[in-house]
């Protein structure tokens, strides 16, 4: 599976996001970004993410690190998803799949010997010069917001 590296400079992009802004990660220039792809809203894996970061949430946030989940769901699904959840961060529609392309999180998936395109379940974590600081290739849902509250920290 390809990914970004470490090193590597983050691609920018804009994307409707759940409030209604668009946004770019150059609005977040100076600051720590993570950027988690996920398959669907409202799937038990994707429910076992979103809530491990959800629970993390307001420590993550107090690292001054900015949490955005990615999905090709429309807007009006994040809403719901949002609301039946409690989560306190955005999630962006990325329908046409292109940012996500870029990042390596769309592609071709096999289920039961069926292969489809879909989204792959990949975190980075963006640092404040732009560029990818981790990378977790192959997500484990239920624990990953430790995961990524534990990088955060150790990082600072």
């Amino acid at each position: 599976m390809t990914v970004l590296k470490e090193g590597a400079i983050a691609p920018d992009f804009s994307l409707p996001a759940s409030n209604g802004a668009t946004v770019s990660l150059k609005d977040f220039a100076g600051k720590k970004v993570v950027l988690f792809f996920y398959p669907k809203d409202n799937t038990p894996g994707c429910i076992k993410e979103v809530c491990s970061l959800r629970d993390v949430y307001s420590e993550i946030q107090d690292e001054g690190v900015v949490l955005l989940g990615i999905s090709a769901d429309s807007i009006k699904s994040h809403n719901n998803f949002i609301a039946k959840y409690n989560l306190p961060f955005l999630l962006l529609s990325d329908i046409d799949n292109v940012m996500s392309s870029s990042y390596y999180a769309w592609g071709e998936k096999e289920w039961n010997g069926r292969k489809y395109m879909g989204m792959y379940r990949i975190t980075y974590i963006v640092d404040e010069s732009g560029k990818i600081s981790k990378v977790w290739p192959k997500v484990k849902p239920a624990n990953h917001g430790e995961e990524v509250l534990a990088s955060i920290k150790h990082c600072q």
